[in-house]
């Protein structure tokens, strides 16, 4: 039903994103071996020697191995934390300009700028018995160990490059004065559209999978209520006989208003253990379904979340759809500079076993594998110039040796997810920080994406929505509205009477 133009064999591509996290802090101490995707000679990953270090106050903090499950601190990641981090503490941005020189000596200095009371907690990296599941895929697979973020930023521009190669200029984690100010016109929409809009003109199917009742997708224009469904959902539908779905987006669970606490995103407030359950549940739910042999899954993280990384981000393609100063664009950046390295790894029994793949890639990479699968035209510049990954998939028929199940994640302490459906009502337990700003951290996105589904079940009270949201102003009137929106999305579902 979905077969592609290019690539015999894959008709299924899954995508799982992750947050937070960078390719040294998870990956660094892995050791790694395998064979070079391209030369097919022995190669090894481009992790860290252990000398690798920051000065901070006239001390010299060095890589270290051993990193905790959960931050006591969340590292700042906004454009002016990741200049810092990449460029120095006293570096800036010229709006419209080029990107400083790079030399990655100030993280520990934008981490304590950030609250953090340990400098070295930054710089600690994990080992591979404490992340198991991910260790396993990245032996069994490919492992891409240049896969950059998009840009030197947050999660929400980040995650626009996955689903448009653009961020339509945004260089900033926007607040819900922004947000109202979008849907109050249009929507968070793109020139040149988002994959979404192009694969409709072929006819693949898309689904969307969340772990909460609002993923950050949903904030796209053009995405509709009935295209999300709960992850608990996600091994039931894979039991399908016949998988309608040619592309399919997978979301953790955020619980931002609690601090992260009991999501499955690998944030870094969040039990990293948690994230490898979610991860583990993703693979094998895969593997073990009628879709495994023309199945491409792909995962990886949005953005560094502030954590070291050795590798200078090189010069990127400006995606060519927006100009510095353009409405979105609060810092004037170029978007001719990648971000920081993160982890990616591909999956897939068309693939060679324990391959290590050295190229280019960052998040605009996704959907140039999609159009050139489907034959379909570049959205912007980034990705019309992205390496993709169904250059990987050169087995004309499936591995039978691919394990069908992963480690059991290692023991944190915690507990590990159940993936259940959700309860009818938002965790009614009050949110950290009632009273703190709702412009902290990722919870503008959480309501942007609260806000398109309302709107989707309520179009002509669009005035009345725009400003409830935008009147906001703390995270227990969040929690409210969420709980609000999420009974009208259940109603919607017919899921109030007791179902699911």
């Amino acid at each position: 039903m979905n077969q592609p133009a290019e690539a015999p064999g894959i008709e299924h591509v899954f995508v799982l994103m992750l947050e937070n996290r960078s390719f040294d802090h998870l990956l660094g101490f892995s050791g790694i071996t395998g064979v070079d995707a391209v030369t097919e000679a022995p190669t090894k990953i481009n992790g860290l020697i252990g000398t690798e270090s920051n000065s901070f106050n006239g001390q010299t903090y060095v890589v270290s191995s051993g990193a905790d499950y959960r931050m006591p601190t969340d590292p700042g990641h906004e454009f002016p934390d990741v200049l810092r981090q990449l460029c120095g503490p006293a570096a800036t941005y010229q709006s419209g300009g080029p990107y400083p020189p790079i030399d990655n000596s100030g993280f520990v200095a934008s981490y304590v700028a950030s609250g953090g009371q340990d400098p070295g907690e930054i710089m600690k990296c994990y080992l591979p018995q404490q992340l198991p599941v991910q260790d396993a895929l990245a032996r069994e697979f490919v492992v891409c160990d240049n896969w950059h973020a998009s840009m030197p930023g947050p999660t929400w521009p980040n995650r626009m490059f996955v689903h448009a190669a653009s961020s339509r200029g945004l260089d900033h984690s926007p607040t819900t004065a922004e947000i109202a100010e979008w849907e109050a016109i249009d929507g968070l929409s793109f020139r040149n559209g988002t994959i979404f809009d192009a694969l409709q003109t072929k006819g693949i199917q898309r689904r969307l999978y969340g772990g909460d009742d609002f993923p950050i997708v949903a904030a796209l224009k053009g995405i509709h209520l009935d295209d999300i469904r709960h992850y608990s959902d996600f091994a039931a539908d894979l039991a399908q006989a016949d998988y309608p779905d040619g592309y399919i987006f997978i979301e953790p669970s955020y619980d931002v208003l609690h601090d992260y606490k009991d999501g499955t995103s690998q944030h870094p407030l969040a039990d990293a253990t948690r994230g490898e359950a979610l991860i583990k549940a993703t693979y094998e739910a895969i593997r073990n379904s009628a879709v495994w042999e023309s199945s491409l899954l792909i995962v990886t993280w949005d953005e560094p979340g502030g954590f070291y990384d050795h590798v200078s981000p090189p010069e990127a393609p400006a995606p060519g759809d927006t100009e510095p100063g353009a409405e979105y664009n609060q810092y004037g950046f170029t978007f001719q500079r990648y971000g920081p390295r993160v982890p990616a790894i591909v999956v897939s029994p068309l693939i060679p076993k324990n391959l290590i793949d050295h190229r280019i890639y960052d998040h605009a990479s996704i959907p140039a594998t999609l159009e050139a699968l489907w034959g379909l035209n570049p959205m912007t510049a980034r990705d019309a110039r992205a390496n993709r990954l169904d250059s990987l998939v050169t087995l004309r028929a499936a591995r039978n040796d691919a394990p069908a199940k992963l480690p059991v994640p290692a023991n944190s302490g915690g507990a590990l997810p159940a993936f259940r459906a959700p309860s009818k009502a938002v965790d009614q337990t009050p949110a950290s920080h009632p009273d703190e700003d709702v412009n902290k951290g990722n919870l503008p996105a959480v309501l942007h994406s609260a806000m398109g589904q309302d709107l989707a079940i309520s179009p002509d009270r669009r005035p009345a929505i725009v400003a409830r949201v935008a009147s906001i102003k703390t995270r227990t009137e969040a929690m409210q509205y969420l709980a609000d929106v999420q009974e009208k999305v259940r109603e919607y579902r017919g899921e109030s009477a007791g179902q699911k």
